[in-house]
């Protein structure tokens, strides 16, 4: 049976500086565990409704009640498991080759979620996320990325001094840009990307070489503009394009 401390435990997860202090973050649902029991991610606890589910742990695996397992989910419908994993994996030092993405200020976890999704689909092995980007080990977050968090490298720093200090081109999401279909684009570079409400800030955006814009082709063209997650799934393809 579940303690009500491990309860307390697992809900005061769902805040930023509780993850923090404890080096834990939660991860629900079978597949979603399964792909972090399959990585670099060490497990530190498994709640499971159901015993015969991932017979291959033992000593970390708790059985408990469906009742137990909502209390602690952030999810209306949970999944018959959730996990708590250590946040102590290595992060990579991001050298100056490839393609990387770059985040200034997103907030919205389901993008960000969705954007780790992408860099695994278009093989984009680091992301530098500002340090007011989301936490990537926000809940949402986690569940919005189904295990391609565990594949992508994602760092938090000082994204203005980053930028500046590498070799790298820099090329920026910005509407006032070069049409990207006409944009002769590297294979090797940084890819700039900015905040769901205000897009990239004026000292980022004065310390990039190149500037892409995704052209409008609607007849009224009302739209203010697209969805961040959105706009990274197209520069990213056309920057996958070439290759």
């Amino acid at each position: 049976m579940v303690a009500k401390n491990e309860i307390k435990l697992v809900k005061s997860l769902q805040q930023k500086k509780y993850r923090t202090l404890n080096g834990l973050f939660v991860v629900e649902g079978i597949k979603g565990i399964d792909e972090f029991l399959n990585s670099d991610y060490k497990l530190e606890r498994l709640y499971v409704t159901d015993d015969s589910l991932f017979e291959n742990v033992d000593d970390e695996k708790t059985p408990i009640k469906e009742a137990d397992l909502k209390r602690m989910s952030s999810l209306k419908n949970p999944n018959k498991a959730l996990a708590l994993f250590q946040m102590n994996k290595v992060v990579e030092e991001i050298g100056e080759e490839g393609l990387v993405l770059a985040l200034d200020e997103i907030r919205d976890p389901g993008n960000l979620g969705t954007i780790i999704r992408l860099c695994d689909w278009f093989g984009i092995e680091h992301l530098v996320c500002s340090e007011e980007t989301v936490d990537c080990f926000n809940s949402k977050v986690v569940q919005a990325t189904m295990g391609s968090l565990t594949r992508v490298n994602i760092v938090y720093t000082d994204l203005l001094d980053f930028i500046k200090k590498t070799n790298l081109p820099v090329f920026a999401a910005d509407m006032h840009g070069s049409n990207v279909y006409k944009t002769e684009l590297p294979d090797t570079g940084i890819l700039v990307m900015g905040n769901e409400a205000n897009g990239i800030s004026e000292a980022i955006m004065d310390s990039v070489q190149f500037k892409v814009a995704i052209p409008q082709f609607g007849a009224f063209q009302k739209t203010e503009s697209l969805n961040v997650a959105t706009a990274t799934a197209i520069l990213l393809s056309e920057f996958r394009r070439t290759l």
